[in-house]
Protein backbone atom coordinates (compact mmCIF):
# COMPACT_ATOMS: atom_id res chain seq x y z
CA UNK A 1 0.00 0.00 0.00
CA UNK A 2 1.27 3.39 -0.68
CA UNK A 3 2.19 6.03 1.46
CA UNK A 4 -0.03 9.13 1.51
CA UNK A 5 2.89 11.33 0.86
CA UNK A 6 3.16 8.88 -2.48
CA UNK A 7 -0.08 9.27 -3.23
CA UNK A 8 0.33 13.34 -3.50
CA UNK A 9 3.40 13.16 -4.94
CA UNK A 10 2.33 10.86 -7.96
CA UNK A 11 1.38 12.92 -11.43
CA UNK A 12 -2.06 10.61 -11.31
CA UNK A 13 -3.29 12.62 -8.06
CA UNK A 14 -3.72 16.08 -9.62
CA UNK A 15 -6.67 14.38 -11.59
CA UNK A 16 -8.91 13.85 -7.93
CA UNK A 17 -8.81 17.91 -7.73
CA UNK A 18 -10.88 18.10 -10.83
CA UNK A 19 -13.38 15.30 -10.13
CA UNK A 20 -14.06 16.80 -6.18
CA UNK A 21 -14.35 20.58 -7.15
CA UNK A 22 -16.78 19.21 -10.11
CA UNK A 23 -19.32 16.98 -8.40
CA UNK A 24 -19.21 19.25 -4.92
CA UNK A 25 -20.20 22.00 -6.73
CA UNK A 26 -22.73 20.13 -8.54
CA UNK A 27 -24.15 19.17 -5.36
CA UNK A 28 -23.64 21.59 -3.29
CA UNK A 29 -25.45 23.99 -5.93
CA UNK A 30 -28.10 21.57 -5.68
CA UNK A 31 -28.54 21.46 -1.87
CA UNK A 32 -28.32 25.21 -1.83
CA UNK A 33 -31.45 25.25 -4.53
CA UNK A 34 -33.40 23.04 -2.64
CA UNK A 35 -32.32 25.16 0.72
CA UNK A 36 -32.70 28.49 -0.34
CA UNK A 37 -35.24 28.35 -2.84
CA UNK A 38 -32.84 29.56 -5.61
CA UNK A 39 -33.77 28.87 -9.11
CA UNK A 40 -31.22 28.06 -11.66
CA UNK A 41 -31.09 29.83 -15.12
CA UNK A 42 -30.09 28.26 -18.73
CA UNK A 43 -26.67 29.50 -18.02
CA UNK A 44 -26.36 28.34 -14.57
CA UNK A 45 -27.38 25.20 -15.97
CA UNK A 46 -24.86 24.79 -18.80
CA UNK A 47 -21.99 25.46 -16.00
CA UNK A 48 -23.16 22.53 -13.88
CA UNK A 49 -22.97 20.33 -16.86
CA UNK A 50 -19.60 21.63 -17.59
CA UNK A 51 -18.50 21.06 -14.01
CA UNK A 52 -20.31 17.44 -14.36
CA UNK A 53 -17.90 16.95 -17.40
CA UNK A 54 -14.93 18.28 -15.89
CA UNK A 55 -15.66 15.42 -13.18
CA UNK A 56 -15.89 12.91 -16.28
CA UNK A 57 -12.86 13.79 -18.05
CA UNK A 58 -10.92 13.74 -14.97
CA UNK A 59 -11.37 10.13 -14.05
CA UNK A 60 -9.54 8.35 -16.43
CA UNK A 61 -6.94 10.71 -15.53
CA UNK A 62 -6.74 8.39 -12.57
CA UNK A 63 -6.69 5.34 -14.96
CA UNK A 64 -4.07 6.13 -17.89
CA UNK A 65 -0.51 6.28 -18.64
CA UNK A 66 0.93 9.23 -19.26
CA UNK A 67 0.16 10.50 -22.64
CA UNK A 68 -3.35 9.88 -21.87
CA UNK A 69 -3.04 12.14 -19.12
CA UNK A 70 -1.49 14.60 -21.14
CA UNK A 71 -4.61 14.17 -23.63
CA UNK A 72 -6.98 14.82 -20.11
CA UNK A 73 -4.98 18.10 -19.00
CA UNK A 74 -5.76 19.54 -22.18
CA UNK A 75 -8.99 18.31 -22.02
CA UNK A 76 -9.54 19.75 -18.66
CA UNK A 77 -7.84 22.81 -20.06
CA UNK A 78 -10.31 23.93 -23.33
CA UNK A 79 -13.52 22.67 -20.86
CA UNK A 80 -12.70 25.37 -18.23
CA UNK A 81 -12.24 27.90 -20.35
CA UNK A 82 -15.90 26.78 -21.98
CA UNK A 83 -16.91 27.26 -18.67
CA UNK A 84 -15.03 30.38 -17.55
CA UNK A 85 -16.62 31.78 -21.06
CA UNK A 86 -20.07 30.92 -20.09
CA UNK A 87 -19.81 32.45 -16.68
CA UNK A 88 -18.48 35.06 -17.48
CA UNK A 89 -21.38 35.59 -20.17
CA UNK A 90 -23.47 35.23 -17.30
CA UNK A 91 -21.64 37.81 -15.27
CA UNK A 92 -21.57 40.38 -18.12
CA UNK A 93 -25.44 40.13 -18.21
CA UNK A 94 -25.84 40.01 -14.45
CA UNK A 95 -23.66 43.65 -14.45
CA UNK A 96 -23.82 45.43 -17.61
CA UNK A 97 -26.24 44.47 -19.99
CA UNK A 98 -29.60 46.61 -19.86
CA UNK A 99 -31.59 45.29 -22.77
CA UNK A 100 -31.67 41.26 -22.04
CA UNK A 101 -34.55 39.54 -22.75
CA UNK A 102 -36.57 36.22 -23.87
CA UNK A 103 -37.61 35.51 -27.29
CA UNK A 104 -39.36 32.29 -29.09
CA UNK A 105 -36.70 31.96 -31.02
CA UNK A 106 -34.19 29.40 -28.41
CA UNK A 107 -30.79 29.11 -29.25
CA UNK A 108 -29.69 25.19 -29.39
CA UNK A 109 -28.05 25.23 -25.78
CA UNK A 110 -31.57 26.38 -24.34
CA UNK A 111 -33.81 23.17 -26.15
CA UNK A 112 -30.56 21.32 -24.67
CA UNK A 113 -30.88 22.23 -21.20
CA UNK A 114 -34.65 22.24 -21.53
CA UNK A 115 -34.32 18.49 -22.45
CA UNK A 116 -32.09 17.76 -19.97
CA UNK A 117 -34.15 19.32 -17.46
CA UNK A 118 -37.38 17.28 -18.42
CA UNK A 119 -34.81 14.41 -17.68
CA UNK A 120 -33.39 15.39 -14.45
CA UNK A 121 -34.98 18.26 -13.50
CA UNK A 122 -33.76 17.87 -9.67
CA UNK A 123 -30.20 18.87 -11.90
CA UNK A 124 -31.08 20.69 -14.77
CA UNK A 125 -34.05 22.49 -14.34
CA UNK A 126 -33.96 25.94 -15.52
CA UNK A 127 -36.76 28.20 -14.30
CA UNK A 128 -34.65 30.87 -13.51
CA UNK A 129 -33.24 34.33 -14.69
CA UNK A 130 -30.12 34.62 -15.66
CA UNK A 131 -29.64 38.69 -14.98
CA UNK A 132 -30.65 37.69 -11.90
CA UNK A 133 -27.85 37.12 -9.51
CA UNK A 134 -30.82 35.73 -6.53
CA UNK A 135 -27.75 34.99 -4.33
CA UNK A 136 -24.65 36.82 -2.87
CA UNK A 137 -21.33 35.74 -0.73
CA UNK A 138 -19.05 38.28 -0.26
CA UNK A 139 -20.48 40.50 -2.83
CA UNK A 140 -20.08 37.86 -5.46
CA UNK A 141 -22.88 36.20 -7.23
CA UNK A 142 -22.50 32.57 -7.72
CA UNK A 143 -21.75 33.79 -11.35
CA UNK A 144 -18.98 35.27 -10.53
CA UNK A 145 -17.73 32.91 -8.20
CA UNK A 146 -18.28 30.27 -11.09
CA UNK A 147 -15.96 32.40 -13.00
CA UNK A 148 -13.12 32.07 -10.60
CA UNK A 149 -13.13 28.80 -9.88
CA UNK A 150 -13.25 27.91 -13.63
CA UNK A 151 -10.43 30.15 -14.50
CA UNK A 152 -8.75 28.44 -11.22
CA UNK A 153 -9.64 25.50 -12.68
CA UNK A 154 -8.46 26.36 -16.53
CA UNK A 155 -4.49 27.04 -14.67
CA UNK A 156 -4.78 23.93 -12.91
CA UNK A 157 -5.32 22.12 -15.86
CA UNK A 158 -1.66 22.96 -16.77
CA UNK A 159 -0.14 22.30 -13.44
CA UNK A 160 -1.77 18.85 -14.37
CA UNK A 161 -0.33 19.02 -17.86
CA UNK A 162 3.35 20.24 -15.96
CA UNK A 163 2.63 17.39 -13.57
CA UNK A 164 2.71 14.62 -16.36
CA UNK A 165 6.76 15.21 -17.10
CA UNK A 166 7.82 13.57 -14.07
CA UNK A 167 7.76 9.49 -14.35
CA UNK A 168 4.75 7.64 -13.01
Amino acid sequence: MASPSALLASPRFVFVIPVAVGIGLVGSGVVMAQMLGLAACPLCIIQRMLYLLLAAIALPGLMVGRGGRVVVALLLAATAATGAFVAGYQVWIQRFAQEVNCSANQPWWERMVDWAGERMPMLFEANGLCSDPAWKFLSLSIADWSLLIFSGLFLFSFYALLRQRSPS
